[in-house]
């Protein structure tokens, strides 16, 4: 695995923060009528990207997620500005505000969304991965799903040709306790996930996922096995989201004793302190990524505010090609 130096803390902290505060806008602008439909907010689970990204290699692997995804493409590199246009509904967006927060997408970055169904990335994820083991490309794919999609058939019919296939792709269950407002202990006559796994005898196992190091090691470990040629991985990221399932859940099924205990263990305040502890960076260098991180999120609310809306006719030149059906009118 590559080497966890000095420079990675600093990004880390730096790239979490940012994740965390971004998303702390978005929350603040929905509020303001300025995101339209839902919301399903990050906050907390944080550690689990700055370790997959860590141990990826960005130039070919792919990755594709639920609709909790507004921070994942940011990660795979695509302009944050683009990422909040597309929330506000705007033409600068990465899907010219027509995706909106539950569709972000961005082939040039493989990142490929952004799924509202519950569990329709599963197979899609295992599709990716069958493509590049077909061309030989040598990448794998990180599938990311939720505790609540686990328990949707598609998974384990995907977790079965995976294995058969041997195809080059990390089921990683981002574990954070509750699908929706359902704990996981209501779901399952067992609370440990990773054990489906087994079934297929398949490689897997939990991970403690609000520890940024441990998810890399994970991780690191399960992509070199698929890149190998042997085959996947199904990993059960124990993390936790800090707000409810979107902004619209009142979270009535949880204490704030709860939130406050996972809180202690906050991924950003973990790498804080090692920041501070190992004489990383001082409570100035803190301060000024603190800054830095601040007046990057302003830019992106700028940019979203000032971009304009998406001409009407866009609707139905994604759906619709002009001449194949002239009796569409684009003059609405």
């Amino acid at each position: 695995m590559k080497k966890i130096t000095k420079k990675t803390y600093l990004k880390w902290y730096e790239d979490m923060l940012f994740w965390r505060k971004f998303e702390d806008k978005l929350a603040q602008v929905y509020i303001q009528q300025k995101v339209r439909g839902f919301l399903h907010l990050y906050n907390g689970q944080e550690a689990i990207l700055a370790g997959a990204l860590h141990v990826m290699d960005l130039e070919k692997d792919k990755m594709i997620t639920a609709y909790r995804n507004h921070v994942q493409p940011i990660g795979m590199g695509v302009d944050p500005k683009r990422v909040m246009a597309e929330l506000y509904g705007k033409k600068t967006g990465t899907s010219q505000g027509l995706g909106g927060s539950m569709h972000i997408f961005s082939k040039e970055h493989r990142f490929y969304g952004g799924h509202g169904i519950v569990g329709g990335q599963i197979p899609l994820g295992a599709g990716l991965a069958f493509a590049d083991k077909y061309f030989n490309t040598n990448a794998v794919t990180l599938c990311f799903l939720g505790d609540g999609a686990a328990r949707q058939g598609s998974l384990h019919e995907t977790l079965n040709m995976a294995v058969n296939w041997k195809l080059p792709v990390v089921f990683c269950v981002e574990n954070n306790g509750y699908a929706m407002g359902t704990s996981v202990k209501r779901t399952s006559s067992h609370e440990d996930i990773w054990r489906l796994g087994l079934g297929y005898e398949m490689p897997c196992g939990p991970v403690d996922a609000m520890n940024p190091t441990k998810v890399a090691e994970a991780l690191d470990e399960a992509i070199t096995r698929a890149r190998a040629g042997n085959g996947p991985t199904f990993l059960d990221l124990k993390t936790y989201r800090y707000r409810g399932h979107s902004m619209s859940d009142a979270q009535k099924y949880r204490t704030k004793d709860e939130v406050e205990e996972y809180q202690k263990i906050d991924p950003i305040s973990q790498v804080k302190s090692i920041l501070l502890d190992k004489k990383y960076a001082s409570e100035d260098d803190i301060k000024a990524i603190d800054k830095r991180v601040k007046d990057k999120v302003s830019e992106c609310e700028k940019f979203a505010d000032e971009s304009d809306f998406p001409d009407k006719s866009v609707m139905y030149d994604v759906v619709y090609e002009q001449e194949d059906y002239p009796f569409i009118s684009h003059k609405l």
